[in-house]
């Protein structure tokens, strides 16, 4: 059951990054990556229930949840520079 939940919550931010990238508008392409910045969330959460539940060792989830936070930080600053700019341009 943890193991769809992760597949499902992990892949799904990379698709919802390839419909940002196809998205029809800027307005689309901010509402795709916050899905996306969503879904990462939810898979940083599963990692660490695995974690401690003990389906992952220590080296594995520390491994998977930094390179998680690494994509959330990406994601995150990617959000704040499109919203600043939305703000700029009222």
């Amino acid at each position: 059951m943890l193991s769809k939940q992760i597949l499902r919550s992990g892949t799904s931010n990379g698709a919802n990054i390839e419909e940002a990238l196809g998205g029809q508008s800027k307005k689309d392409f901010y509402a795709k990556l916050n899905i996306a910045y969503k879904e990462l969330r939810e898979t940083h959460y599963w990692l660490r229930l695995l974690y401690d539940s003990g389906y992952l060792k220590s080296e594995e989830a520390q491994s998977l949840i930094i390179d998680c936070e690494e994509l959330l930080k990406i994601n995150g600053s990617i959000i704040s520079t499109i919203k600043k700019q939305k703000l700029s341009d009222k």
